[in-house]
């Protein structure tokens, strides 16, 4: 599980902001935040929203790095419609052909896919299966026939594993190739940690600021970005978790916001600081629950179809030669 990297956690709202969404962060900060820009894009069924970090000062009060995020979100996809599934990657796509397309120069670039998480752990597998869905044709290019050369460039593709299972840092594997492979952009995906239910399987990030492998769920480690690995990274994340504490810290708000000016009103609770509520909920659940994040029960499922998703828009972005009408294909 992996969350997009940034500076030492601090309060920002009246419980601390558990997520890996950049739109989710700045959400949580009222009015004007100076060196941040918001901007939205309605379609029929996605929604695109844009989230600028132009500053240091706003990547403080964001918690987030400096550099652009994008978060599509579409709330039909727990429903398994093919249709908008296969709009949501053509929306992709385009999106991610634009933000890998200002970070590289010339059109024949070479692409690392990284799929980062544990495959044997659902939730965090939603980069390895992206992984084996991949077109890779870096190993082939000797043997193309030239008119093939410009619709397809080179791309290679790994699925690092996480420490517990190969005793390795991620990172430390994934410098180890790019010292080898040379590769001129790195493409990360990964599962990750969103603050409302709502958000949970129907929204994707996009961010050019690199990903921390195992931050989600632990201690961050090494980095994969621009300044680790010297090449430009795209991070792609599906949140496929909730975290316990927040769905807690939710329900006890609007318990009390349903129960406000009624004989069952929890005017104790009303009345009480955000931090004195944080700090009672941390102290009712942390014994029992701990770091626990909550999934579907139908997880399984839900990684499949949104792998499928991932993988098809890379595919199209990647290769000029993949037709977008094509898409439907890695959505079976």
């Amino acid at each position: 599980m992996t969350r997009v990297r940034q500076p030492p956690f601090f309060p920002i709202t009246e419980f601390p902001v558990r997520t890996d969404l950049a739109v989710e962060a700045r959400e949580a900060l009222a009015g004007d935040v100076p060196g941040v820009t918001t901007t939205e894009e309605r379609g029929p069924h996605v929604k695109v929203t844009r989230v600028d970090i132009t500053s240091p000062a706003g990547a403080q009060r964001m918690g987030k790095p400096q550099g652009h995020y994008v978060t599509l979100e579409a709330t039909g996809l727990r429903q398994r419609d093919r249709d908008l599934q296969d709009e949501v990657a053509r929306v992709l796509a385009t999106e991610l052909a634009r933000l890998v397309g200002s970070l590289v120069t010339g059109h024949e670039f070479t692409t690392l896919v990284v799929g980062l998480g544990n495959w044997n752990a659902t939730p965090d597998a939603l980069g390895p299966r992206v992984v084996s869905k991949i077109l890779v044709t870096r190993h082939v290019r000797d043997f193309m026939p030239q008119e093939l050369r410009g619709q397809l460039r080179p791309v290679a593709a790994i699925s690092p594993g996480v420490l517990g299972t190969t005793g390795i840092d991620t990172s430390a594997i994934v410098r180890g190739v790019i010292d080898r492979v040379r590769p001129d952009v790195v493409v990360a995906v990964d599962a990750l940690a969103a603050r409302s239910l709502e958000r949970m399987l129907t929204t994707i990030q996009l961010a050019d600021t690199g990903i921390s492998p195992g931050s989600g769920v632990g201690p961050e480690r090494g980095g994969l970005d621009l300044e680790t690995l010297g090449i430009p990274v795209v991070a792609v994340g599906v949140p496929t978790v909730v975290h316990a504490m927040t769905i807690a810290s939710e329900t006890v708000a609007g318990l009390a916001e349903m129960l406000h000016g009624t004989p069952r009103h929890l005017g104790a609770l009303e009345s009480m600081p955000p931090e004195e509520k944080h700090r009672l909920i941390n102290e009712v659940l942390t014994p029992a629950v701990g770091e626990l994040m909550v999934t579907p029960k139908e997880i399984d499922v839900y990684v499949d179809d949104l792998a499928r998703l991932v993988a098809g828009a890379i595919n199209v972005a990647l290769h000029p030669g993949v037709d977008i009408d094509e898409l439907s294909k890695y959505l079976m």
